[in-house]
C-alpha cells in the first residue's frame, strides 16, 4: 500500500436495510485495499441486516430508534443531533450514507461539510430520489449507472465524486438494471472512500477535484 495514507480514516456508517454496500466497504478494508476503519455502523431500524452485517465483522452497532424524537416539534433536528453525538462519541472523521432511509438535516450537514458521503444509483443529476431505475426505463435512456457524491442539505443534489455507467439492453426491468448497478456501486464507494483517506479530493464550489487524477 505504498503512496497510501498511513492512517486510517474513522469511518461512521449509517444504513438502513440490507447493508450491501458496507459489506463492500468491510471487504476492501479486510482485503488491505482501503486505508480505513469502521468506528461503528448506527441504524434507525432495529431488524436492519446492517447491523447483523457490523456484529459478524466485530464492530460496534448501534441502533438508535427515531421514535422517541417523533413528538418533538424539531424532531428530525433532534434525532440528528443525537445521531451526531454518538459519531463524534466515536471519533468519526468521514460518514458514509449506505442505503441509509432517512433524509440527513443541516445539524448533520454542517457537522461533516465535505465529510459525508452517499451514494446513489443513477448518474447524477439525473434521476434523484426514489425509483430511479423504474424511471430510466421509462425515459428511454440508453445508460444508467451510480455516483457516490458529497452529502448536502438538497436530496442527491451534493458535489459528485465518482461515478460508473451501466449500459440499459433490451428486456432491462428495474430489478435486472438494478443488480447490474449494484455491483458497479460496491466497487466505486471504497475507491471514493480512498481517495478520502488519500487526502486527495478537493471541492471547489460543486466540482470535486482529484488531486492526482491521470
Amino acid at each position: 500500500m505504498s503512496g497510501r495514507a498511513a492512517k486510517k480514516v474513522r469511518v461512521g456508517v449509517l444504513a438502513s436495510g440490507r447493508g450491501s454496500n458496507l459489506q463492500a466497504i468491510i471487504d476492501a478494508i479486510e482485503a488491505n485495499r482501503l486505508d480505513a476503519q469502521i468506528a461503528l455502523v448506527l441504524s434507525n431500524k432495529s431488524d436492519a441486516m446492517a447491523l447483523d452485517r457490523a456484529r459478524k465483522h466485530g464492530l460496534t452497532d448501534v441502533f438508535l430508534d427515531p421514535k422517541p424524537f417523533a413528538g418533538q416539534p424539531d424532531s428530525r433536528d433532534a434525532y440528528d443531533r443525537a445521531v451526531l453525538d454518538v459519531l463524534r462519541k466515536h471519533d468519526v472523521e468521514l460518514v458514509l450514507l449506505a442505503g441509509y432511509m432517512k433524509i440527513v438535516t443541516s445539524v448533520l450537514v454542517k457537522a461533516y461539510e465535505n465529510r459525508m458521503m452517499n451514494i446513489h444509483p443513477s448518474l447524477l443529476p439525473a434521476f434523484p430520489g426514489l425509483d430511479v431505475q423504474k424511471k430510466a426505463l421509462e425515459h428511454g435512456v440508453k445508460v444508467s449507472g451510480c455516483t457516490v457524491h458529497f452529502v448536502t442539505e438538497g436530496v442527491d443534489e451534493g458535489p459528485i465524486i465518482i461515478q460508473a455507467a451501466v449500459p440499459i439492453v433490451e428486456g432491462d426491468t428495474p430489478e435486472t438494471l438494478a443488480a447490474r448497478i449494484l455491483v458497479e456501486e460496491h466497487k466505486i464507494y471504497p475507491e471514493a472512500v480512498q481517495l478520502f483517506a488519500e487526502g486527495r479530493l478537493k471541492v471547489d464550489g460543486r466540482i470535486v477535484r482529484v488531486s492526482g487524477a491521470s
